[in-house]
């Protein structure tokens, strides 16, 4: 029986050992290296992860965030646009304002992994073509982030990754550009103090706000301010946060229709090389940036019978909380202004400002939204940025730029240039009324830019400037033909012509008008038939109405594209402006006067007045040597480009001679300037002079008047003749036996250094003379007609001072004219 119980027990002691193994094994398994691979979905994502549903699904959970992104998704093309939300004081930025813009989709890699590429368009196929493999290994995109696969989605139809380290770290992808860095001089991103603030999701479009800390340098001992040096934070704390806004948006899956850029109407534009296997050239693919448009279903019909219909989408654009209230209205008037012109192209209400709403789900930075975004800043200005499509030109959003300080610059401009017809404008503190109009036209200038137009500097020369005088005419037609010109305000009427703000201000007119219909009459025809439309309405438009030309940015020689300018004669226009800034110089101490002010405003406002008169001087002077560029198809009639008239240029000369060579007078009042300005700095009047002069004697100039003369023959002012008026005017001493004054003295000495550094080009190249227009690159003019004119030009000025000095009894004149001749004989005889 013992022996039985020990067998027995022998039994259960080797049982328990076995199971003891069984156990350890299994405990071996489960406790050994992890699974590789995606986890399970359940395993990864508990019930305490918070989720939002969106273009991706978006899961929070132990501080990391994770996409999840839908198979269907997978190589859509997607646009990131990153904004500031808060800036550091000092930074010269603000809230609101993008600062990188790129192009990404996600796609699978090998490994269980996801890539994000930054999508560059240059180049295009279509799929189904041959050429299209060659396109596809030409440009390979950039593959910027790797992705590990965490778990794919509960039905296998998406993927997670963890997106968290991405979003926090430094991206140049969804972050600073590299150009940013530098501006504010940034070093590495402390890790430690930058966050994710929060992600959120939407049908569209995801937000992602982060807070980034930079280590920052302030300036070198002794060094000038400037940059990123500036930024208080940087001097104080060694570095620099930031609050950034990292809109990413899916963009279409088929791009919209584009409309094929024209050069005859002023859009932005953007493009890419499309290939094809049908091509003799190669085709490069230029199209305009404008919103997408389009009927509802149930109203194309009434659409195309001539009936205004409203969008499927209509524009609207948000004023920013942050605006102070009582200027809102007007600059949701400054938007709704659009609509006369959209309904040019068949659309009611298409267009819409309204004031930001209350509600909790939305963000100013949210790609979904256009905003004019309100700046506490002492900059003047705003800007009207957009965010396209680069596939199409689809405009998707804007934030507009609108600096606080904009007032001050409206109200200087209107007080100079509208003050002396416009009692309202007398004053250094306009009415909340003039002030409130003055932001209406920004804002609508504005808005223009976000609807895709460019400027148009050569719209105001399509306005005669008797009719810039005509009170009926001008108050009914506007003073130009486009807002999107720089023509601000109406400076030719006089006092005794009576018009009114109507006549004075800028307005939505005929070639914006025209240029909205262009850009979003909807057709609903392919790229190349709907060109073929467009050019037709183009021919015939501008064959019944040259008000509705386009004269670009005023970049090139065309005088009659030009900023800050007014009317189809600028010697007119400009005599006219002249003779009411006579009327307000005068009164300048009366209007600038405010109690306890040390004479800051009437420093300000003087400047504005000289500033102004410059201006004048400018529009004149680009008459001479000028060439005319309309831009036409074959279906048009005459040529491109043909020369400035003979007496155009010639009246410019002398307006030159009269108005600024001649010392003006009444811009030295004495009363004034004993009050702003100390003797001992360099007088404006002679800058200005000075300017104008190199810049008329700039050899870009003198060699365009050398080849369109060869170009124009006789219908354009020769080398020769222009040099000939210029050495007579600016020496008439000489003949009239008269004493030259200090200005007078300092101006024939620039002359003479100027035909010298013609002469004798120091081997350094001598910056551009403010004013002049040089066309393409640097022009060598030592083996032209240019050359032999200055040197004829100067022994003519040293026979005539030889021959005529004995006449002239002052002794300064005399000393100037023996210095001149020293100078000239070491010019043309340096050795």
């Amino acid at each position: 029986m013992k022996k039985i119980l020990v067998f027995t027990s022998l039994c259960v002691v080797l049982t328990f050992s076995s199971n003891a193994q069984k156990s350890d094994t299994a405990s071996a398994k489960k406790d050994g290296p992890p699974k590789s691979g995606p986890k399970a979905f359940a395993e990864l994502i508990t019930k305490k992860a918070v989720s939002q549903k969106g273009v991706f699904t978006v899961h929070f959970q132990d501080d990391k965030y994770y996409f999840e992104i839908p198979d269907s998704l997978l190589g859509r093309e997607m646009l990131a646009v990153t904004r500031f939300a808060k800036v550091a004081g000092g930074a010269r930025r603000y809230g609101g304002e993008e600062v990188n813009e790129q192009s990404l989709l996600f796609e699978k890699g090998p490994s269980q992994r996801i890539f994000m590429r930054v999508v560059t368009l240059i180049s295009k196929a279509d799929s189904t073509q041959t050429i299209a493999k060659a396109v596809k290994a030409s440009y390979l995109d950039p593959i910027v982030a790797s992705f590990d696969i965490k778990a794919l989605g509960k039905d296998s139809t998406s993927t997670l990754i963890d997106v968290t380290d991405f979003f926090k770290g430094d991206n140049q992808a969804v972050s600073l550009t590299s150009g940013e860095k530098r501006s504010f001089n940034l070093s590495g991103l402390a890790s430690d103090r930058s966050y994710i603030e929060s992600i959120k999701s939407y049908p569209i479009n995801m937000e992602i706000k982060t807070v980034k800390t930079y280590s920052a340098s302030g300036p070198m001992p002794g060094s000038p301010m400037g940059g990123g040096s500036a930024i208080p934070a940087a001097v104080n704390a060694g570095a620099v946060t930031f609050e950034l806004n990292t809109s990413i948006r899916l963009l279409p899956k088929s791009p919209m229709n584009a409309r094929l850029f024209d050069s005859r109407v002023g859009y932005f534009a953007d493009n890419y090389v499309q290939y094809s296997d049908d091509q003799q050239k190669v085709e490069n693919q230029v199209f305009a940036v404008r919103y997408k448009l389009e009927p509802k279903p149930e109203d194309l019909q009434k659409y195309k019978n001539g009936e205004l219909v409203e969008p499927i989408k209509p524009i609207v654009y948000y004023i920013d909380p942050a605006t102070p209230k009582k200027w809102v209205p007007y600059l949701i008037a400054g938007v709704n202004d659009w609509n006369a012109a959209f309904e040019k192209a068949g659309w009611k209400n298409a267009i819409q400002g309204k004031e930001w709403p209350n509600d909790s789900t939305m963000s100013l930075e949210d790609a979904r939204f256009s905003v004019i975004r309100y700046f506490a800043s002492d900059i003047e200005n705003a800007y009207g940025p957009q965010v396209h499509d680069p596939r199409s030109g689809e405009i998707l959003e804007s934030h507009i730029g609108w600096y606080h300080n904009v007032m001050n610059l409206v109200h200087d401009w209107y007080m100079i240039q509208a003050g002396a017809v416009d009692p309202t404008a007398q004053k250094m503190k306009f009415d909340d009324t003039l002030m409130g109009n003055l932001i209406r036209f920004v804002s609508s200038h504005e808005v223009g830019h976000t609807l895709g137009l460019r400027h148009n500097m050569g719209s105001s020369s399509k306005t005669p400037v008797e009719k810039l005088r005509d009170k009926k005419w001008v108050e009914a037609n506007g003073h130009t033909a486009s807002i999107m010109d720089y023509a601000r305000f109406n400076y030719v009427a006089q006092p005794e012509d009576k018009i009114g703000q109507s006549g004075l201000f800028p307005r939505i007119g005929d070639y914006d008008k025209w240029a909205i219909k262009w850009g979003y009459t909807y057709t609903g025809l392919g790229d190349d038939a709907d060109k073929k439309v467009n050019n037709k309405w183009i021919v015939d438009a501008l064959s019944k109405n040259d008000r509705l030309w386009f004269g670009g940015e005023g970049y090139n020689a065309d005088p009659r594209a030009q900023t800050e300018d007014l009317g189809d004669n600028s010697v007119l226009a400009s005599e006219y402006g002249i003779k009411n800034l006579k009327r307000i110089i005068v009164k300048l101490p009366e209007w600038t006067k405010e109690e306890a002010d040390r004479y800051q405003n009437l420093s300000d406002i003087y400047g504005q007045l000289v500033g102004q008169y410059n201006r004048y001087m400018g529009h004149v002077l680009k008459n001479v040597g000028g060439v005319y560029e309309t831009f036409k198809s074959v279906e048009e009639k005459g040529d491109v480009y043909t020369a400035t008239p003979v007496a155009i240029q010639k009246s410019a000369m002398i307006f030159l001679q009269n108005q600024l060579f001649t010392t003006p007078k009444w811009l030295l009042d004495n009363s004034i300037l004993n009050k702003i300005s100390n003797p001992v700095a360099n007088d404006r009047l002679q800058s200005i002079q000075t300017s104008v002069l190199k810049s008329l004697l700039d050899k870009g100039r003198l060699y365009r008047l050398t080849t369109s003369s060869t170009r124009f023959n006789n219908a354009t002012y020769s080398l020769h003749d222009m040099m000939e008026d210029a050495r007579k005017g600016l020496f008439s001493e000489l003949t009239s036996h008269q004493a030259t004054d200090v200005f007078r003295r300092n101006l024939q000495k620039t002359y003479v250094t100027q035909l010298g550094d013609l002469i004798n080009p120091s081997a350094a190249p001598a910056a551009s003379a403010v004013g002049s227009f040089r066309m393409g690159p640097a022009v060598d003019v030592e083996n032209t007609d240019v050359v032999s004119e200055a040197k004829s030009q100067l022994k003519k000025l040293a026979a005539s001072i030889q021959a005529n000095k004995g006449s002239i009894n002052d002794a300064s004149s005399v000393n100037h004219f023996d210095d001149l001749q020293d100078r000239i004989k070491h010019i043309l005889d340096p050795k």
